[in-house]
């Protein structure tokens, strides 16, 4: 990866989804040290919002993660693209990727259409420098780094990133997410990572599939997830513990962690942002 993405996205991001998302949010998350917020749930190619975001904050990176190739034209979100690199140079990241079969009735050669999709922003002036992809097996992560610039795996353990980084060799960008429950309490943990983990994920074959090639069983993927599973997958505990799984990535390979907090729906996420930050050693940004 380019030392100027070292530099703009830091070690630690934060993965919301987009419609989770406010202006008011990412200036907040930009204080506490975050260096990217990453946009989940397909946002709308016209990306509206990324502009609010990055019209709210100084220098935060904003990225996608991920627009959906099924769900918007590569035209439309590369005119997309270049709106806002024109009007904030260098702070935003385009993530694509296929989404998974059970959501999309044309789910039919991902790869091809995936490798199609890249070829046409690119074609429309999207450089491959500021193109990542979702990816999980071996066949995209190659895609990701050799026609974008790296990969940005989702529900991964540590293990993941080894292998993904052995896969990608030095270059790429590798930047997975990790889910944190912000609890000392290892039971209510466990009870919401599960949750969380399993609706949707565990009835989605894409991410299954690859939980099997980490080594993860039938009996794992039951209900909620085994222990074993979700303790993989949710980093919760002390502030040391949750610090430490997540800097497991780094030390797995990866560039830059997305942390996806999970809380009790309707929960403020301030104070487990607060709390993961100060765990995380992240310096506080002034100057609004």
């Amino acid at each position: 990866m380019s030392m100027q993405w070292q530099e703009r996205l830091g070690r630690f991001g934060v993965w919301r989804g987009a419609w989770q998302t406010t202006p008011d949010l990412a200036v907040k998350l930009e204080q506490l040290g975050y260096g990217a917020l990453w946009l989940g749930g397909s946002p709308d190619g016209e990306l509206g919002i990324v502009d609010e975001l990055l019209d709210a904050t100084n220098g935060l990176t904003v990225g996608t993660s991920i627009v959906n190739i099924w769900k918007d034209d590569a035209v439309t979100v590369a005119e997309s693209f270049r709106r806002i690199e024109e009007r904030q140079p260098g702070r935003f990241i385009l993530g694509i990727g296929a989404g998974h079969p059970e959501a999309t009735q044309e789910y039919t050669s991902p790869y091809a259409a995936l490798q199609t999709y890249v070829d046409r922003l690119l074609e429309h002036g999207v450089p491959a420098q500021s193109l990542v992809l979702a990816a999980l097996g071996p066949k995209v992560l190659r895609l990701a780094g050799t026609r974008a610039a790296g990969a940005i795996p989702y529900l991964v353990p540590a293990e993941h990133t080894r292998l993904a980084r052995e896969l990608l060799g030095p270059g790429p960008l590798l930047a997975p997410e990790h889910k944190v429950v912000a609890d000392t309490d290892p039971e209510r943990a466990r009870a919401l990572g599960g949750r969380r983990v399993r609706n949707p994920y565990l009835g989605l074959v894409n991410y299954t599939s690859n939980l099997r090639r980490l080594g993860f069983t039938d009996s794992d993927l039951e209900g909620n997830g085994s222990t074993r599973l979700i303790d993989a997958l949710v980093a919760h505990g002390t502030g040391e513990q949750i610090a430490a799984q997540l800097s497991a990535h780094l030390e797995a390979g990866a560039d830059h962690v997305c942390v996806q907090l999970l809380t009790d729906t309707d929960a403020d996420p301030m104070p487990g942002y607060q709390a993961v930050a100060a765990a995380l050693g992240l310096e506080a940004v002034s100057g609004y």
